[in-house]
């Protein structure tokens, strides 16, 4: 439970410090005093959003300490049984997180007191209205194995939806899919039947050259041999030239060079000679050969303006389009797959899905009944509520349906839907008995109710008071409230004043509180009548407390 709250900085509080009790605490104090400050702070302190605006001026941040028992899991951050969880805002909006004095994140603080807290605030009763408030409420009536199921069903309902979007996005492409597949399937059949190899192209463009121009280069190549190989043509000069080199260079070793270098041309002359007849040789009209070549440059020329300008870029475009091929042809065993996953996973929603509504029909007469007997203890006697299970036209996060709570607020009107229904008051007493009726299906050991009384007063108020006392003999209580039907019943009653604009805290002794209970009753602290009112209502709490089961 909560041992203590130190408060510094935060709105209208300088430094407070509130040492609570184990059963009812009540807040109490004027409007504007700042009571709901106190639920604020406490807020802070469990990870709530917290904000600048917040900080009281001439302080350098608001600072917030809760002090609770230590709870189960918390070894690592308690100390002596306890635990301290701390909060600090500062004017720039940068916060930090301690529990235990280790600084830690928002996020850790709030996922810890969750255990220790559960705070109903001014728009709880309204949040009471949401469809899926009154479902989540009714599965825990239903138990753990509920809780249980519904973590499963959420499991497979999370991963049916992701498979299903996959599905979904591959199904949309798919007419894309086909096309890209039928032209990719076509591109690389027109590529492997040419069956290009790299450098084929100049090869071919070198012999349909050659082939074309035939009896040209035959004309060229015999002037040429002639002009090298005749009598008196090159070759014969360059003997001639070599054998007076040969003479000089007997006659002065210094020509022995020139005499070299001569020789070796006039064997170049005859080698040259020999290459010149070779390659006439081969110049033989071949019409058939130079039009295959010219039709197979026309295949391949085809294919670069296509796929790429040269054989190796041709290729490497087949290679891409082979492998694009593949992911898609993979593509229509993923969509297989994801089918086959879809439907598995429908399955199982659907099977777990039944579980849960059989439990939830199971469990909403008995919810009904419990809350409806409630009522009548918050001063609701004729008051009926029924748990009406609402189909979905699909599956839904929650489920196949939800629940939706009907409210009769007297004799003879109409079940309606709470919305329709329930006044403020009366909606106010309704969040109250649900969360009366659910108190013994969770371990969390501080309940806080901000504004509870929202709507009502006189004998509901009184009703109201008379249940949170009950509720407080099996864990601790927080109220911030304006009724003294409730405040009589407090186990530690403290009260916010403010002046001018900074407000303080006092727990109330026994005579003070009458005095509080007066003017929150006839706004007449000093009111004799009221005085006597207000002992009367703690003698009426005292007998409740007395009559309460231990």
């Amino acid at each position: 439970m909560l041992r203590q709250l130190h408060i510094s900085g935060l709105g209208v509080f300088d430094d407070i410090d509130l040492e609570l009790h184990p059963g009812l605490n009540v807040l109490t104090g004027e409007t504007g005093a700042g009571k709901t400050m106190i639920t604020v702070g406490l807020a802070l302190a469990l990870g709530g959003r917290g904000n600048a605006s917040l900080v009281r001026e001439g302080h350098p941040a608001a600072r917030v300490q809760a002090r609770f028992d230590a709870p189960p899991g918390s070894e690592d951050w308690a100390e002596d049984g306890e635990v301290i969880l701390a909060r600090s805002v500062g004017r720039d909006a940068r916060s930090s997180a301690r529990i235990g004095g280790q600084l830690t994140t928002a996020a850790a603080l709030a996922e810890l007191g969750a255990s220790l807290v559960e705070v109903h605030g001014q728009h709880q009763a309204q949040h009471l209205l949401s469809p899926s408030v009154q479902t989540a409420s009714l599965d825990r009536f239903a138990g753990d194995r509920q809780l249980v199921a519904l973590a499963s069903y959420r499991e497979a309902f999370d991963q049916r939806a992701v498979a299903m979007t996959q599905l979904r996005a591959l199904a949309e492409v798919a007419r894309d899919r086909e096309r890209e597949l039928d032209l990719l399937a076509y591109q690389v059949r027109e590529i492997e039947a040419a069956d290009p190899h790299i450098g084929e192209t100049q090869e071919l463009e070198q012999d349909e050259g050659r082939l074309a121009h035939v009896e040209r280069l035959a004309e060229l190549s015999a002037t040429a041999l002639g002009a090298v190989a005749d009598d008196g043509g090159a070759a014969d000069t360059l003997a001639a030239a070599a054998s007076v080199s040969d003479a000089a260079a007997a006659l002065d070793p210094g020509a022995g060079e020139l005499a070299q270098r001569t020789r070796g041309l006039a064997a170049e002359a005859i080698e040259l000679a020999r290459d010149i007849r070779s390659y006439a040789a081969t110049l033989l009209a071949d019409p058939g050969r130079l039009q295959e070549a010219r039709e197979r440059l026309s295949i391949l020329k085809g294919l670069q303006r296509k796929y790429g300008s040269t054989d190796e870029e041709v290729l490497g475009y087949l290679s891409d389009a082979s492998r694009r091929m593949a992911e898609l042809t993979g593509a229509d065993e993923r969509l297989a797959l994801l089918e086959a996953d879809v439907t598995r996973l429908d399955l199982r929603c659907r099977k777990l899905a039944g579980v849960i509504s059989g439990a939830r029909a199971m469990a909403a007469e008995g919810l009904a009944s419990s809350i409806t007997a409630e009522l009548g203890e918050l001063g609701m006697p004729g008051a009926v509520v029924d748990v009406v299970l609402e189909p979905l036209r699909d599956l839904g996060p929650g489920g196949a349906e939800q629940a939706s709570f009907h409210l009769s607020a007297s004799p003879g009107q109409p079940k309606l839907p709470l919305a329709k229904a329930a006044s403020g008051g009366e909606l106010s007493r309704t969040m109250l008995a649900c969360r009366s009726v659910l108190a013994d299906l969770d371990d969390v050991p501080t309940l806080v109710f901000d504004e509870v009384d929202a709507g009502i007063g006189g004998h509901a108020g009184l009703a109201v008071g008379r249940r949170l006392g009950r509720l407080a003999a099996e864990r601790q209580v927080v109220v911030v409230t304006h009724l003294p039907q409730i405040a009589c019943f407090a186990d530690l009653h403290a009260r916010v004043t403010k002046q001018r604009d900074v407000a303080a805290l006092q727990v109330l002794d026994d005579r003070e509180r009458v005095i509080e209970l007066s003017r929150m009753l006839a706004g007449m602290p000093a009111s004799d009548s009221a005085s006597s009112h207000a002992e009367e209502l703690l003698a009426e709490a005292a007998n409740a407390r007395r009559s309460t089961p231990a």
